[in-house]
């Protein structure tokens, strides 16, 4: 893969994370804050959480649903047609969005956000177009760590998008909470222009696309042919559902008992995409040419454990940013560790299905916890985290269970072993 395709695929994923950064702390900002007007001015907190939960699970639920789908399509019609698809969608669930903010409506929020859910596929498309201009398992795992950058990147600039393009003190009259979102229909343009011009494929044997919903749930329940990814998916489960919980709840959390707005939420955000972009970037391959696949894991569960005390017990909110940093400084390393030990696991035919399987797996989680977690964190601030405890550790417990198998254990080597 030449580096232009490269830098068009990190690209791509930075602006599908771009609307999480960008997102979260607004809708945080919208639901949350009684000033705004997206909710009746009366409605209570616990109702605020429960309606938070819902407009981010919406997104995530139906992320769930339209990953593994184009993803599979992907191997079927192209990495780069696949994409596009998603890019278009992303486009038409911004301008909803905008839409909805100039009429003040929750429903047509809702409904932004799913559309742009459907079709926020790119990320395991992209993993699968790095896999397959990979030349080797060292070459792999730098491609994996770049598409962590392209994560971490959308992380920081979302909130710095969002931040800046919506407040009047940095950039006057023009500032409005609209404006973040036109800009990021611009961002989706640029990347149509890149993935057009720049991402060459090896075009083969193409099917024509043709829209199969049953396919969805087909794509999930291929996965009883592959016991070695079950064994792998267990893990990833616990994994997920760790990562997610703390991620999509830390902006309601500092919110809640800090009084933070948007500005401290998006101060987290891009926290969370620093510490990503720090690790996967430089900490990648040399952490996985000294340690195996195994080791490191392990390590992230633990460190997880120790983040997640240190952050519920953290007295102030400036001090909460260290564990922070810490949680997803090891999810940069930990991450990109977890894809390629799924990509080794199955032919270059399945790339496509394997990264889609792991992003629906992500996708799951986060939907569940957070249509559950508004209510559980409207009963106890801290039950999402003691959550995210219990979780870290029953992954570990579960690993080392599951994955002392002659077969697994061949995944696990060293980087260039």
């Amino acid at each position: 893969m030449s580096p232009i395709a490269k830098i068009t695929m990190v690209f791509v994923v930075f602006v599908d994370l771009l609307g999480q950064g960008l997102v979260f702390p607004i809708i945080n900002g919208l639901i949350m804050e009684p000033s705004t007007s997206i909710l009746a001015k009366d409605t209570s907190t616990a109702a605020r959480h429960f309606d938070y939960g819902l407009i981010i699970g919406i997104f995530f639920i139906c992320w769930f649903f339209g990953a593994p789908y184009i993803s599979k399509l992907s191997d079927q019609i192209g990495r780069k047609n696949a994409i596009l698809i998603c890019l278009f969608g992303a486009f038409a669930g911004y301008a909803l969005t905008i839409v909805a903010l100039y009429a003040n409506s929750f429903l047509l929020l809702i409904l932004g956000r799913a559309i742009t859910g459907l079709t926020a596929g790119n990320q395991p498309i992209a993993q699968a177009a790095m896999v397959d201009g990979s030349t080797d398992d060292e070459d792999l795992s730098r491609n994996m760590g770049y598409i962590m950058l392209g994560i971490s990147f959308g992380l920081v600039g979302g909130p710095l998008l969002g931040g800046f393009l919506s407040d009047p003190a940095l950039i006057g009259s023009v500032a409005s909470i609209k404006l973040p979102f036109y800009a990021s229909l611009v961002l989706v343009a640029i990347a149509v222009v890149l993935v057009v011009f720049f991402y060459k494929e090896d075009p083969g044997e193409r099917e024509d696309f043709a829209l199969r919903p049953a396919e969805i749930f087909e794509t999930l329940w291929r996965i009883k042919d592959f016991p070695l990814v079950i064994r792998l998916t267990i893990v990833l489960f616990f994994f997920h559902l760790a990562n997610v919980t703390f991620y999509v709840f830390v902006d309601n959390y500092l919110t809640s008992r800090f009084g933070y707005g948007v500005l401290g939420s998006s101060v987290a955000m891009m926290t969370i995409g620093a510490a990503i972009a720090i690790s996967s970037t430089f900490f990648v391959v040399p952490v996985q040419k000294k340690f195996t696949k195994e080791r490191i894991l392990a390590v992230n569960f633990i460190v997880w454990i120790l983040a997640t005390g240190a952050f519920i017990l953290s007295p102030d909110g400036p001090l909460t940013y260290v564990p922070v940093f810490c949680f997803f400084f090891i999810f940069g390393i930990a991450y990109p560790t977890l894809l390629s030990i799924f990509s080794a696991s199955v032919g270059p035919e399945e790339q496509g299905w394997v990264m889609g399987m792991t992003i629906a797996v992500f996708t799951f989680n986060a939907g569940a916890m957070s249509l559950i977690g508004g209510e559980l964190i409207g009963i106890n601030l801290d039950l999402p985290f003691y959550i995210v405890i219990v979780c870290a550790l029953t992954a570990l417990v579960v690993m080392f269970l599951l994955w002392n198998k002659p077969e697994v254990k061949a995944l696990l080597r060293k980087t260039g072993d």
